[in-house]
């Protein structure tokens, strides 16, 4: 499979919402196939299955996102949109306004490594995820995915680029 390194020539300013962001947009919207999930949605609606913690945001389900993906069937979503917090500073800040402990588990990092293994599972074969970060990590290879395409998205001034990294399951 070749991989694609695009670079986003314009800024696009940053947003929390980061599906809504033009170029992210667009890629989500040429990958996403079939039964789509997003374990931290916000208020983005792109999937058929939403889930956040936060209950303001709207989002079919208000869970621990590792919690939404262990209630999920094995083999059942063909593409996956992750869009967690990018640091533990982040996680934290998400915790504390729900009034919900931060302690190890949630900022270390195996937090980000059982989410990946959850997502792993609920993936059938040649199943799209889209992660966006500050890096291209991704899912990875170990749990069984393929990148496919990497987009970078500059936010110009001394805000953080987000990398958006799509991979494709191949067992």
């Amino acid at each position: 499979m070749k991989k694609e390194l695009l670079i986003n020539k314009k800024w696009a300013m940053p947003n929390k919402n980061t599906f809504s962001i033009k170029p992210i947009n667009e890629i989500v919207h040429r990958y996403k196939k079939g039964y789509c999930i997003d374990p931290f949605s916000n208020n983005n609606k792109i999937a058929d299955l939403t889930n956040d913690i936060d209950p303001d945001h709207g989002a079919d389900f208000c869970m621990d996102a590792l919690e939404f993906l262990k209630s999920l069937e094995s083999n059942s979503v063909d593409t996956v949109l992750f869009d967690p917090p990018y640091s533990p500073r982040q996680v934290s800040e998400s915790y504390k306004k729900m009034n919900l402990s931060v302690n190890m588990s949630t900022t270390q990092a195996s937090f980000w490594g059982n989410l990946k293994k959850e997502i792993a599972r609920v993936t059938n074969e040649s199943a799209i995820v889209i992660t966006c970060g500050w890096n291209s990590g991704g899912i990875g290879k170990s749990l069984g995915f393929q990148q496919v395409e990497i987009l970078l998205v500059s936010h110009g001034g001394w805000h953080n680029d987000t990398i958006v990294t799509i991979e494709k399951k191949e067992v």
